[in-house]
């Protein structure tokens, strides 16, 4: 177990061009043994912040540490702390794989005895032997992409900082990339940005969301999704063959009044129901109280036959349109 400790610390930063501010006033730290996801909008500020965290731009005003060391007081030290995956990954397409690897660990300044050793493990990693004598201008996209996770930790830096890391990857590259980046973040300190919510959901134990330069949520993955998700259950009924003393299933009028009358529903809307003789409906609940046993018990008192009930939790995809819709 690694021990925690603050490896990311941001205080009030801001960043303005002219008249726009860009980044307005956001705060959060990252610890060791943290994968964060880094989300927003086009235009939000989440790759100003990257480049900031990064040392690529100065911040207009507040704080930003990483590795103990300030992003505009001492740059090439948090560069040395930091492996960056920028979205267009940039590469020399006339070296082969294996040399930039090379180009790029001695640019790091990893020891020349250790470098062979240290190539190896990261294309071990990221799957590149196969390709370690192409140049890299001949490489597919996904395997361009893999060079560049490789270029990011060839270092073996403490903090990773990845912008959209399976971009053009095919879904089983994307899942092995994904188990990478878990098992790299029990060690070390990651940050992650991509538009793929699942994604995150996926990798990610914590996120933070900014939008319109500030910072609107902050939590456990999961809590987020809870902390946000409407009181709502999806409920299917038989329509053809439905009740217990055989008259035939409810209409929909006559299953909207019943449902309405339950203590607690405050809506009921129907929809398309995904198979042929069912109604379909979904009911908002005041509160948080869990409805489903009442209206189990209004279903089978009306001598319903119920197919499906299932209370619905908010996605990230829910969670994120609702903090940044207009």
């Amino acid at each position: 177990m690694v021990q925690e400790r603050t490896m990311i610390r941001v205080e009030k930063l801001s960043k303005t061009y002219g008249s726009h501010r860009a980044v307005d006033g956001i705060s959060f730290e990252v610890h060791t043994g943290e994968v964060l996801g880094f989300l927003g909008p086009n235009g939000a500020g989440k790759s100003t912040t990257m480049k900031i965290l990064t040392s690529f731009i100065a911040p207009s005003a507040g704080v930003a540490e990483v590795g103990g060391h300030d992003v505009a007081d001492s740059p090439l030290a948090v560069r040395q702390q930091v492996g960056y995956l920028p979205e267009d990954t940039p590469i020399y397409e006339d070296l082969t794989t294996l040399e930039f690897l090379q180009f790029v660990a001695a640019l790091r300044k990893v020891e020349s005895e250790k470098r062979r050793g240290r190539i190896r493990e990261v294309a071990e990693v990221c799957g590149l032997f196969e390709v370690l004598g192409q140049p890299v201008g001949e490489l597919s996209k996904g395997y361009r992409q893999r060079v560049g996770l490789a270029q990011a930790m060839v270092h073996d830096p403490p903090i990773l900082i990845l912008d959209e890391p399976t971009s053009g990857l095919d879904p089983n590259q994307i899942a092995e990339i994904r188990e990478l980046i878990k098992r790299i973040g029990k060690e070390k300190t990651v940050i992650l940005s991509t538009h793929i919510l699942p994604e995150v959901q996926a990798t990610c134990g914590r996120v933070i969301i900014i939008h319109e330069g500030k910072l609107v949520a902050d939590g456990a993955t999961h809590e987020l999704a809870q902390r946000e998700q409407g009181n709502t259950y999806r409920l299917l009924l038989d329509s053809a063959g439905g009740t217990a003393d055989g008259s035939g299933g409810p209409t929909k009028d006559a299953a909207i009044e019943k449902l309405n009358a339950i203590q607690g529903v405050v809506k009921v809307t129907p929809v398309d129901a995904d198979e042929e003789g069912a109604l379909c409906f979904v009911l908002g609940g005041k509160g948080q109280e869990d409805l489903r046993r009442s209206i189990f018990r209004c279903v089978k008192d009306s001598g319903w036959t119920l197919l499906e009930l299932q209370r619905q939790a908010a996605s990230l995809e829910d969670v994120f349109r609702k903090l940044t819709r207009e």
